[in-house]
């Protein structure tokens, strides 16, 4: 296994213990890559191993997703479960398409913007961890489909690096009148078309420019992406409920910081 197998390792394992947490994978990506020096072809690695963190949450959630299923033509009310997850999907599918290649090309490229918004970030989930908020939604599947919408567009937030797409779909949703636990659990079905989507279409753009090497290490990144993602999955709902996401915000503020050290003394 060589030095860049054993990068996609550790980069993998990166992926499935941030992916669904309110930390953003990505800025954890793109800055770990940065300091070790790994750059992948169109920059393809850091979406194409999310694909291990889908098979995660759709295996931990599969005796859920085939219940859905069975139920879908016969209940109105998972119908509009399923209508509004795809609902929230759109908007993020649409800016996704659009942006592509200014997000993979300059945000993706910029450390610099990728600590600063961990930072602020962070500070801003502090403070929405902090806010009294008597629930209104406490059931994903009863989430109307305006709520479920105006969740998706706070997703889109998430095309800049370090915003995270977990935190910001989380945040918008408990300014909205949901529960801690709610909100996550609606961000992990809403990752599923998201993430699905993202790596159909990544796969798409760059297929041909990827090598053998490159899909090597994918692979691996794959693996470990999926390993450590179904760890986080089984336990994050379980978190949430009991301590929220003070530890979340913190962690955002302490590798942003210290991502900001790293880029002034080592450039």
């Amino acid at each position: 296994m060589n030095d860049q197998t054993l990068i996609g390792a550790f980069l993998g394992l990166i992926e499935g213990l941030t992916e669904f947490i309110p930390v953003s994978s990505t800025a954890h990506l793109l800055l770990a890559g940065h300091f070790l020096g790994f750059h992948s072809n169109g920059r393809t690695f850091e979406v194409l191993i999310q694909l291990g963190a889908i098979l995660a949450i759709l295996s931990v959630y599969a005796s859920r997703l085939v219940a859905l299923t069975v139920d879908l033509p016969r209940s109105a009310r998972t119908r509009r479960f399923v209508f509004g997850i795809l609902l929230a999907f759109l908007p993020a599918a649409v800016i996704g398409v659009l942006a592509h290649d200014f997000i993979k090309t300059v945000l993706f490229e910029t450390p610099l913007l990728i600590c600063i918004v961990l930072i602020v970030g962070g500070f801003i989930l502090m403070v929405i961890d902090r806010i009294e908020i008597d629930p209104v939604y406490t059931d994903v599947m009863d989430y109307p489909l305006s709520l479920a919408f105006r969740i998706g567009l706070f997703q889109c937030l998430a095309m800049i690096p370090g915003t995270s797409r977990s935190g910001a779909t989380i945040a918008g949703a408990l300014l909205m009148g949901t529960d801690k636990r709610s909100a996550a659990e609606f961000s992990f079905f809403l990752a599923m078309p998201t993430m699905a989507g993202a790596f159909a279409y990544d796969l798409y753009k760059n297929y041909d420019i990827l090598t053998f090497d490159d899909v090597t290490t994918i692979a691996v990144g794959f693996v470990m992406a999926f390993i450590s993602g179904i760890f986080v999955v089984r336990r994050l709902l379980d978190f949430v409920s009991c301590h929220g996401f003070a530890f979340f915000a913190w962690w955002r503020i302490i590798v942003g910081t210290a991502g900001l050290i790293g880029l002034y003394f080592l450039g």
